[in-house]
Parts: structure tokens; C-alpha cells; sequence
């Protein structure tokens, strides 16, 4: 394994197909996030390990490809969307590592394709696309205890370098956005507030225990994600930063008054780059 500086495993919610064109407060915070990331030393990543709560299957799989691409994963929206491209180098180099360290647990497919979970964030995060990309598909039907297990097991390569960077939404209830009519910047719906409250004050906290538990835990949790393929990307980038370090929100915004932008770090990084982060934010 290449020696290399540690990296924070992040979480970050990519909302609609529409953030691609229509950044908001998230897509500027992923811009910042990224120009922290890309221009700084101690925090350029060697490979990004990409998650989504779009790339699924029946167990751990990853997507080895010399070159990656931006898949168009969606219907019915601006045309303009569909003319946005994402190319990348893939990592096949450190799929050979993972699944070579790891046989037990991760199997390796040698396809192409970046949903618009990742390809959204790193067209923010990384324009220039020159940092390997390595796509890991995960199982819907895993429970939050597995999926932090797949990230513990993935936590030696964040500290070598590697930036395991999980994309899902930390609130996804569709029918309220569709069923309201709500506009992008209609204000927050308080069930979508008291869960996303709920949840980082536990991640600060290291409640573990309530975070893997939230379905029975958390407030409006089944109305926050009737589904939770979109918050079960959290989970992994949280085992791979360990129970020893709190989660740390970098940034809370919501969109159509109940799909939460928030963004999370973890791992004993985690407030170097927060600390980073509000500095940039402070200059003038």
C-alpha cells in the first residue's frame, strides 16, 4: 500500500440531477471543499473510493475501467443536463489492491459508469477530473451495522491517501418534493429539520449506537427516507473514519423544503479539514 497522507472520509448529499446546473449553497460548498482538497499537499488524494446511493448491487462491487464516465441516470429534466460531461481516469490499480486485500468482501467488475451521485459532486469538487476515480457499487438491502463494517474494512486505505467519498442525501422523501409542488428554496419543513437536528447531534456526540438504530430512533425517520439507499452511504464513509473521532457537519443547507444538502467528515481528520475549511471561509 502507498504511503501517503491520511484523508477524511466524507459524506455528501447530492440532491437532484438539477445541483449539476443549479449549484446552490451545496454545489458552492463542494467547490470549496474541492480547491481545499485539490490545491492543498497534506490533502490531495492519491484515488477517490466513489459511493452513491444510484450504483447498486447485490454485494460490494467495484468498477475497474481504465477510463470513467458521467451516466446520464435520470429522465425529464433540462436538456442541458444531458450535455454535461464527467471524464476521468479510473484506478483499476487500486481495485487490484482492495479486492486483493479484501476477497472476501468485495468483488470487481470491469464496466464503466458514474451515476449522478458522483459524477455531480466531483464536477464541483475536482472540474480539472485528473484525480483517479474508482466507483464501489453496495447493496440496497445492507443494514447500517454492514455498511459500517464495509467502511472499517475500507478505513486503512483513507489513511493512505484514498478519499472515500460517499453521495447520497441526509433527508430523501420524493413524494413530499413532487406531491407539494415545492420550489428549490421553499422553506424547511420541520420534520425535515428535527431529523437532520437529531442526526448531528448524535454524529458530534459519537452515538454510534442511535445512528445505526435511527430507523427506530431518529424523529420522522420512515417520512425523512421511506427508502434509506440514500442515507446508507453515511455509514460507510463513518466506519471507514472509526468510532474513536466524532462526525462533523462541514455544511447543512435543504432543498425544496425537505431534501437536506448536509454534508459530513469523519475520521481523525475530520477537523483539520473543518478547521481548513472556515479559514477560507474567514479570508477576505
Amino acid at each position: 500500500m502507498t504511503t501517503a497522507t491520511a484523508i477524511a472520509p466524507l459524506f455528501l448529499s447530492h440532491g437532484s440531477p438539477m445541483t449539476a446546473l443549479e449549484p446552490g449553497a451545496a454545489g458552492l460548498f463542494m467547490q470549496a471543499l474541492g480547491r481545499q482538497l485539490v490545491t492543498s499537499a497534506e490533502m490531495r488524494p492519491r484515488a477517490i473510493l466513489a459511493l452513491s446511493a444510484h450504483s447498486l448491487a447485490r454485494r460490494p462491487t467495484l468498477l475497474v475501467a481504465e477510463r470513467q464516465h458521467a451516466v446520464h441516470d435520470f429522465g425529464g429534466f433540462d436538456p442541458a443536463l444531458y450535455q454535461l460531461q464527467y471524464d476521468a481516469p479510473g484506478a483499476p490499480a487500486l481495485a487490484a489492491e482492495l479486492q486483493s486485500a479484501l476477497p472476501d468482501l468485495l468483488q470487481t467488475h470491469a464496466m464503466a459508469g458514474l451515476d449522478h451521485g458522483i459524477w455531480t459532486p466531483l464536477r464541483y469538487m475536482v472540474p480539472q477530473a485528473d484525480i483517479p476515480v474508482l466507483p464501489l457499487c453496495f447493496s440496497p438491502q445492507a443494514s447500517p451495522a454492514e455498511l459500517w463494517a464495509l467502511g472499517q474494512a475500507l478505513a486503512p486505505w483513507a489513511q493512505q491517501g484514498v478519499l472515500i467519498l460517499a453521495s447520497g442525501s441526509i433527508t430523501h422523501n420524493l413524494r413530499r418534493v413532487f406531491q407539494g409542488g415545492a420550489a428549490v428554496d421553499a422553506p424547511e419543513v420541520a420534520e425535515s429539520r428535527a431529523f437532520r437536528h437529531w442526526w448531528a447531534e448524535q454524529a458530534v456526540a459519537s452515538n454510534w449506537p442511535a445512528l445505526l438504530d435511527y430507523r427506530r430512533q431518529a424523529p420522522h425517520a420512515v417520512d425523512m427516507h421511506p427508502t434509506d439507499e440514500h442515507l446508507l452511504p453515511w455509514f460507510v464513509a463513518a466506519g471507514a473514519g472509526g468510532p474513536a473521532s466524532p462526525a462533523l457537519r462541514l455544511h447543512e443547507s435543504v432543498t425544496y423544503g425537505c431534501l437536506g444538502m448536509d454534508a459530513y467528515a469523519f475520521g481523525p481528520r475530520a477537523s483539520a479539514l473543518a478547521a481548513a475549511l472556515a479559514q477560507k471561509g474567514r479570508a477576505p
